[in-house]
Order: C-alpha cells, then sequence, then structure tokens
C-alpha cells in the first residue's frame, strides 16, 4: 500500500473576514472627507458614528479571533472619531455664527448727519442701509449748521451724505457719526460743489 493512500485530504480554514471593519474604515474616510465642507458636512454626523460602531464591532471581532484585519478596524476608528471631532466643530462654530447674526439684529444703532460750512444755499440728500429699510431724504437748508439723527435697527450695511453748494458757492463741509464715532468727512469749495460722505 503506497503512502498517498494513508494520506487524508485535510480542508484549508476559510481566512476569518472582516466586513464590519472594512465598512467601519469606508464609512469613517468617507465622513473625514465629507465633514469639512460647509454645509454639504452636515452629512457626515450619521457616516462616523455608523463608522466608529461598525470599526469597534470589527475590532472585537478580531480579538474573539473571528476576523484579522486589526489594523483597517483601528483605522477606521481613527478616521470616525475624527470626522466626528470636526463635525462638532462645525456645530459649534455654525451656532456662533447663528448668535452673532441674532445680537446684531438686534442692535440699535444712532447715526448723526452733519452738515457745516459757510455755504448760504446748501442741497442735503442723506440714505440709510439697514437690514431693515432704506431710509432717503432730501432737502434745501439756508442756514448753517445742519443735524439730523435717525435710528436704524440690527446690521447697518452703510449710507450716503451729499450736501452741494449752488451757484453763489461756498465752503460746505459733511460729517456722518455712527454709535458716536465719526466715521466719515468730506469738504467742499465754490460754485456747485459737492461734500459726499459714503460706505460708513
Amino acid at each position: 500500500m503506497t503512502d498517498y493512500q494513508f494520506q487524508t485530504a485535510v480542508p484549508q480554514a476559510a481566512p476569518p473576514r472582516n466586513g464590519l471593519g472594512t465598512a467601519g474604515f469606508v464609512l469613517g474616510l468617507i465622513g473625514l472627507l465629507v465633514s469639512p465642507v460647509p454645509f454639504v458636512g452636515v452629512v457626515a454626523w450619521p457616516l462616523v458614528i455608523v463608522g466608529l460602531i461598525l470599526s469597534l464591532v470589527g475590532l472585537g471581532r478580531v480579538r474573539k479571533g473571528r476576523a484579522t484585519n486589526k489594523g483597517l478596524s483601528i483605522a477606521g476608528i481613527i478616521l470616525s472619531v475624527l470626522g466626528l471631532v470636526v463635525s462638532i466643530v462645525w456645530v459649534v462654530v455654525i451656532g456662533q455664527v447663528i448668535s452673532d447674526v441674532k445680537d446684531q439684529s438686534a442692535q440699535q444703532h444712532t447715526i448723526v448727519y452733519e452738515v457745516g460750512g459757510d455755504a448760504k444755499a446748501v442741497d442735503i440728500q442723506y440714505t440709510t442701509f439697514d437690514e431693515h429699510a432704506v431710509t432717503t431724504d432730501g432737502q434745501d437748508a439756508t442756514t448753517l449748521p445742519w443735524t439730523k439723527t435717525v435710528q436704524a435697527k440690527g446690521l447697518l450695511s452703510g449710507g450716503q451724505l451729499t450736501a452741494s453748494t449752488d451757484a453763489q458757492g461756498g465752503t460746505v463741509t459733511c460729517k456722518v457719526s455712527v454709535d458716536g464715532k465719526v466715521t466719515k468727512t468730506a469738504t467742499a469749495s465754490g460754485p456747485l460743489a459737492m461734500a459726499i460722505c459714503s460706505g460708513f
């Protein structure tokens, strides 16, 4: 009897697999890549959380000897945690921005328009832009100095004050103050001259 007749075929054991750990790694990687993108990063929350859970389960399978891809499971955990941290930072930043916008919307601003000089007749125009309305008005002044106070609510996006002399000429000066701080001044002299204070 030959030797090969006594040998029995021993079936090869299937290599342990860890689909959960691999899936956790893939989800953690995608979540980390997506998490820093503004607005799109919102979808990173479920990806990194599910990726973290799957990676932890995969690591548990490795420890029980039912899987071999320990490195991939650990990488999935690290990527998922990093993605989760980035997502949390985004929530904090967005929350702070929303809070700041609400605070600015509640603010009240006092704008003081002033025109001075020695011109005898001055045409005055002023415009205020805030987040609620645009205030525009115009009037003629025969005596200087001239002052107008305007209340603006919320985010102040600018405005303009112009003061123009007539054909008789003279000197005219414009000044704009916002909440007690002078933001713009300008002076013009001569016939039909115009002082412009804009962009405050």
